[in-house]
């Protein structure tokens, strides 16, 4: 089978790639290493001839690029609705049937954040096409090679965390790049799927920091973040990854996972239970130099 893939240097793409053990084709903005079975293509989201050859022989397109973080929702929409109704007309202009989009469990609120509505108005283009798609909203998204939740590891290695309010699902990163492609093949059709690690309800923000410091033979000390310290925050400008919008769908109480594992039954299941999987990400971690070694001696890698 050979596929095509937006966002195959990104964080999730790169594990697609890895997994992937047939030809894909893969979109790159910029000149990427040779790879086995990868033909890249140089281009971006607002070229229809890069797509146009992207597309060029595929059997499935899995669109996996999107903006996450942006001033103002033009920004958002520019990245991830024009981008998927871009990606939507070249896989039906060259004749893929199967189209794999990767959402995002923030659609299910789209009033929350600029951010969710985008993916809620892609989801919408998604649905009105004739391809046969199945959309994927993935919860939080973890593994080696993770950047955006780097800080949280390395805060919980120094014996302390910071807990916002409401639940959330976690996904390892190999586990969503192998059911992304398990769809590329076939599976359920016309339908929007949520997937976890299996956890029942999820987690706290608390039992997730708490389960980094067992990887980590810490118990850090969890100190609460209630909303309008987290929105204030924000506001502040205190991390540059802490947005107004992202405050605002972060500060929401239920970002739970719902039946997508079930419907997925006998094509997929999770490989890692969260402890499986922060555990490997601290070995991630340590190896690329992020992390300082049990011995307290820091990875000599640079990451």
């Amino acid at each position: 089978m050979t596929i095509a893939i937006t966002g195959g240097t990104g964080f999730v793409g790169r594990r697609v790639l890895f997994h992937h053990d047939g030809q894909a084709r893969a979109l790159a903005r910029q000149p990427q290493p040779p790879r086995r079975l990868v033909w890249w293509v140089a281009g971006n989201l607002a070229d229809p001839a890069a797509l146009a050859r992207l597309c060029d022989g595929a059997s499935a397109v899995i669109h996996v690029a999107g903006v996450v973080n942006a001033a103002t929702r033009a920004e958002f929409d520019a990245g991830n609705v024009a981008g998927t109704a871009a990606m939507l007309t070249a896989a039906h202009d060259a004749g893929v049937k199967r189209f794999v989009h990767v959402s995002s469990l923030a659609a299910r609120e789209p009033q929350l954040s600029m951010y969710g509505a985008s993916k809620a108005a892609a989801e919408a283009l998604v649905t009105a096409s004739a391809l046969d798609w199945v959309i994927v909203r993935p919860p939080a998204v973890y593994g080696p090679g993770d950047h955006e939740m780097r800080d949280i590891y390395r805060l919980a290695a120094r014996g302390l965390a910071i807990a916002p309010p409401g639940r959330i699902s976690l996904l390892h990163v190999d586990d969503l790049a192998t059911a992304l492609l398990a769809l590329a093949a076939g599976g359920p059709s016309r339908t929007t799927l949520e997937i976890d690690d299996g956890s029942a309800n999820g987690h706290s923000h608390a039992e997730f920091a708490r389960a980094i410091g067992a990887a980590l033979g810490r118990r850090p000390l969890v100190i609460p973040l209630p909303t309008p310290l987290l929105r204030l925050a924000a506001t502040l400008g205190v991390s540059p990854k802490l947005t107004r919008d992202r405050a605002a769908y972060i500060a929401h109480s239920d970002w739970v996972a719902r039946d997508g594992n079930a419907a997925l039954a006998g094509l997929w299941a999770p490989r890692f239970d969260t402890a499986a999987g922060i555990a490997d990400t601290v070995a991630g971690y340590r190896r690329q130099g992020w992390l300082q070694a049990p011995g307290g001696e820091r990875s000599r890698r640079a990451g």
